[in-house]
């Protein structure tokens, strides 16, 4: 994040001086969360934004062998190239964001109170706890296309602005544990090695959000 925030920095500090006073903020919601982006001229018909989203919100996935409930977490902050061909209000967009997005959650038990694990069960009551963390990768492209130019109106004003793209975060990282077992050492180290193999699992079965859709509608004031 330090490197992106430098070169946010050192982008607005290359802005001309005569587009000095042209400036739009706004705010936004979708995919990534809840927002808001801040939008500058750099040259003709391309602006750069800059912005960020963050939400929480929970959900259930389910491998063969273990349901999970999870807590989504996202938080993004992106450094964005708008094009406005022919000076319109369609725009492509590219860029990059880091990306705090992670998964967390616990492994449920099934019905009987054992985890399954490859064909073979253990009680939860002396396996544990499964914890599972997911995350991605830190630095994130995005490529998108939208609407809206807030900075386009020559008196200032309102405007509508729409986002939908994709952001590259990579193949999930995920690392599933078992705390306070109390099964014994040996079936603690199986237990152990079979979570290594649902690891695996459930890495595959969120493998969709390697490519994460990014849909964002909101509005924007130019002063």
């Amino acid at each position: 994040m330090k490197k992106l925030l430098i070169a946010l920095g050192l982008s607005l500090g290359s802005i001309s001086a005569a587009h000095a006073m042209d400036i739009a903020a706004g705010v936004d919601a979708g995919t990534t969360g809840v927002g808001a982006h801040l939008s500058i001229p750099v040259a003709q018909n391309f602006n750069a934004r800059f912005g960020f989203g963050i939400l929480n919100y929970s959900f259930n996935e389910n491998t063969d062998n273990v349901a999970y409930d999870l807590k989504l977490k996202l938080k993004t902050v992106d450094a964005l190239i708008d094009w406005h061909p022919m000076g319109s209000g369609f725009r492509v967009t590219g860029g990059l964001a880091y990306n705090g997005n992670k998964i967390e959650g616990t492994g449920r038990p099934a019905v009987g109170g054992s985890y399954n694990f490859n064909g073979n069960s253990f009680p939860a009551s002396t396996a544990g706890q499964v914890d599972a963390n997911i995350d991605f990768r830190k630095v994130a492209p995005y490529i998108g296309i939208g609407w809206g130019n807030a900075l386009a109106r020559q008196s200032g004003g309102w405007s509508f602005q729409a986002d939908l793209g994709v952001l590259f975060q990579g193949s999930a990282r995920t690392s599933l544990v078992n705390t306070n077992c109390t099964a014994g050492a040996a079936v603690c180290n199986q237990i152990a090695t079979e979570l290594a193999a649902e690891s695996a699992a459930l890495t595959e079965d969120i493998r969709q959000l390697r490519h994460y859709p990014v849909v964002r509608i909101g509005v924007a004031y130019k002063f």
